[in-house]
């Protein structure tokens, strides 16, 4: 059962935090102390996973990640997820395209008392370059 309510936490926060930007659920659904993996960024700490997220969505403002695959045993959940937006803002330097993006991506998430302890996102950069045309 563990399995499947870290399961629904995953789910809770890519909704929330990632299709939503609501920012709050960085502090209501992950521990204060969470070990956070970012892409090219190494471990950061909350705040800079929220500033990610705000960048994020500035330049992909219509940003949603839909879910491919969850698997969860016991505190560890892992997540196969498909992004999509439009590149409306400025990204990594790049001015906006107006080109429609859909970038693949994997988070493995560690649960403890009820809250994300560690999160280690990845996604295909090399495809997101491509489809801006920059690459």
């Amino acid at each position: 059962m563990l399995g499947e309510e870290n399961k629904a936490l995953a789910r809770l926060f890519s909704e929330e935090f990632w299709n939503k930007g609501n920012m709050a659920a960085v502090d209501e659904l992950m521990a204060a102390n969470a070990k956070i993996f970012l892409p090219g960024k190494g471990q950061v700490g909350l705040n800079d996973l929220k500033a990610f997220a705000v960048s994020l969505r500035g330049a992909f403002p219509d940003w949603h990640a839909t879910t491919d695959e969850m698997v969860a045993e016991e505190k560890r959940v892992a997540e196969r997820w498909t992004g999509r937006g439009t590149h409306r803002g400025k990204f990594q330097g790049i001015a906006p395209t107006g080109r429609q993006v859909t970038v693949p991506g994997t988070v493995f998430y560690r649960f403890a008392s009820g809250k994300i302890a560690e999160f280690h996102g990845q996604f295909d950069g090399l495809t997101l370059m491509q489809q801006l045309g920059v690459m």
